[in-house]
């Protein structure tokens, strides 16, 4: 970790760590594969619970991130995504079942349909077994009225058939926006337009006294600045703050301004809410799965201290482990993926000093990747265009992943590796979608938590395939 001694490292991530040098073997296979081969089932009774000292609530370690839920089989010229709400049903049951108590929505997440479907999962058990979060997810300028924003606060509460809601976010404070004549506004004029200058910020806190909201916070990407003002509001006793969501996995915590300039080093947002003992939940903590998918080089490296260990696993230990986190967020698709986090936290085994030492390692690995940080969170779709933006991103990143990449042009294996990029480019995106037909509207850019110049990546990767076309 960036300037943490020994001290520092025991006060962010507990005095637990040290004698906790045990093995995860609960949910692995008597010949210690990884769990994403063979799994076992999961205990059901060993969930780690971590207390949220404002409200008492006692939350899972693992909550369940509803913004990736199954989808129906379809053809390519069919509607759009159908959720395959047995599974959601299925999968939430299989939760519930192991411990799981926490469920984060929003209006926004898979175009629209997460929390009706959410809502029809969760209606099935008793309202207090769970909590639910959701957010006033206001990002379009047709949502800045107070009636808009206070209207889509009651439909959040009719699509999860509650009447009231555990945890409301402000969703994506820092960001920045435009207005509906097109007029770019910086972080902070965005966020007064979104909850300020309406007065639906003070509706929440009002909602929050009658008892339709439970605990009330944020969720930040962007611009820092926001983030310390919402901070500087709580110490000053104007707004108080209690819980808020970051993204943190070990791969931010030093290295997320150096990937990108705009974003904010995940020990200083954690520290400055560990001062002000605000409960942390936690984004991303795979980074969209990237951390799960690393070149094989790193993963024979990461097998070497713990061979018994998913590549995951390390990265959902890292997140849970601190003890100011609250909860650390898992966007389960897939029964395998549930299960294998389960069995991670279930119960928590806490990273070491040693592992963590071996983690920054590994984090300047695949910092030295340079990939584009993409978590195909698909905040940016639809591009007006027809662009699949995130999936141009993941050929990009997987070419680097699988040492494929064609940038040198005197090698032996460029003819292979030039192949490899445009025939997997065209599998990949149809062509009427990819990089070429992007006109840098910008439309996407305000829209991206990773706060991407997506416009400017775009044109790289045009370039380069125009280059890689014209070297056949």
């Amino acid at each position: 970790m960036k300037d943490i001694n020994r001290r520092d490292f025991l006060k962010i991530f507990g005095s637990a760590t040290i004698a906790s040098s045990a093995v995860l073997t609960a949910c692995t296979n008597k010949n210690m594969q990884p769990t994403t081969s063979v799994q076992q089932e999961p205990p059901k009774d060993k969930m780690t619970m971590r207390t949220n000292h404002f409200s008492g609530d006692k939350v899972s370690i693992l909550g369940y991130g509803m913004m990736r839920l199954p989808v129906l089989p379809k053809d390519e010229d069919s509607d759009p995504d159908v959720i395959d709400q047995e599974m959601v049903n299925k999968e939430v049951d299989y939760a519930m079942e192991h411990g799981v108590n926490y469920y984060d929505t929003s209006p926004v997440y898979c175009q629209g349909l997460s929390e009706a479907s959410t809502g029809i999962a969760l209606k099935r058990h008793q309202r207090d077994k769970f909590f639910v979060a959701t957010k006033l997810s206001n990002f379009s300028p047709s949502t800045w009225s107070r009636k808009a924003s206070q209207d889509m606060f009651h439909d959040s509460m009719k699509y999860l058939q509650v009447d009231y809601i555990d945890y409301l976010l402000l969703h994506s404070i820092g960001g920045s926006g435009r207005t509906e004549e097109g007029k770019e506004l910086d972080a902070f004029e965005t966020f007064n337009a979104r909850y300020m200058d309406n007065g639906i910020l003070d509706w929440l806190v009002e909602q929050k006294k009658n008892g339709r909201i439970r605990n009330l916070g944020f969720s930040y990407h962007g611009d820092v600045g926001v983030f310390d003002m919402l901070l500087k509001w709580h110490d000053e006793g104007r707004y108080h703050w209690d819980f808020a969501q970051i993204e943190m996995n070990y791969l931010d915590w030093n290295f997320a301004n150096e990937i990108n300039d705009r974003n904010t080093d995940a020990v200083y947002l954690y520290q400055e809410l560990q001062k002000r003992h605000i409960p942390v939940v936690i984004m991303e903590p795979l980074l969209g799965g990237r951390l799960a998918n690393v070149p094989d080089p790193i993963i024979a490296k990461m097998k070497t201290l713990r061979p018994e260990h998913s590549v995951a696993s390390w990265a959902f230990r890292f997140a849970g482990t601190p003890k100011g986190v609250l909860c650390v967020l898992s966007g389960m698709t897939y029964m395998e993926h549930l299960r294998e986090n389960l069995c991670t936290y279930s119960p928590l085994i806490p990273i070491t000093e040693e592992e963590n030492t071996f983690l920054m390692d590994i984090a300047k690995d695949i910092y030295n990747l340079k990939n584009i940080p993409c978590t195909a969170c698909e905040y940016c779709m639809p591009c007006p265009y027809g662009i699949d933006i995130p999936a141009i991103f993941s050929h990009y990143n997987k070419m680097i992943k699988d040492g494929l990449m064609p940038n040198n042009h005197e090698s032996k294996e460029f003819s292979k590796h030039r192949r490899a990029f445009l025939v997997g480019y065209d599998r990949s995106v149809p062509r009427l979608r990819q990089a070429d037909h992007c006109i840098g509207c910008r439309q996407c850019v305000s829209h991206c938590p990773q706060n991407i110049n997506i416009p400017k990546e775009m044109r790289k990767i045009d370039d380069m395939v125009d280059d890689l076309k014209r070297n056949e």
